[in-house]
């Protein structure tokens, strides 16, 4: 099992909003970033576990847990004229963007913020920390294990 951090902002796309889709669940539409994309498409697998981070707000913070419920779907974005994603070059049959599919778990007890995660020396070298554009990140799991017992305290 791998452990990821997927980044939304949160009015555009909460976890809120992801706990009240239908089963939970959602495709994770819209990234176009090669890195992150080949992520997705060449490193995750089905019940991988994934932090949620609401990004670009007044308190950037972990806030829930994600399962990979798919792999490999091609982003209904890219082909979707209207959507701010839609890529002409992307072709249906072989699609440029490959995404997951993502179910909610639970959200954590209590966010864990940025600033609080910047202080842990545990977390010094956590992607989050250094790269903070990257829109999905992996997580070591002994970052993952210091979140989420941070988040139970």
């Amino acid at each position: 099992m791998h452990y990821w951090l997927f980044k939304s902002e949160p009015d555009e796309f909460s976890f809120q909003d992801l706990l009240h889709c239908d089963e939970r669940r959602t495709v994770w539409d819209g990234v176009r970033n090669y890195q992150a994309r080949n992520l997705m498409r060449d490193h995750m697998a089905v019940d991988d576990l994934a932090f949620f981070y609401h990004s670009s707000c007044k308190q950037p913070a972990i806030v829930g847990i994600c399962r990979i419920s798919a792999t490999k779907v091609p982003d209904p974005s890219a082909f979707d004229t209207s959507s701010p994603y839609f890529d002409p070059k992307s072709d249906p049959s072989n699609p440029r963007w490959l995404t997951v599919e993502v179910c909610a778990l639970e959200a954590l007890s209590r966010p864990v913020t940025l600033k609080e995660m910047r202080q842990l020396e545990a977390l010094a070298d956590m992607t989050l920390l250094n790269n903070p554009r990257l829109s999905v990140q992996p997580v070591e799991a002994s970052h993952w294990q210091c979140i989420v017992q941070r988040a139970e305290t």
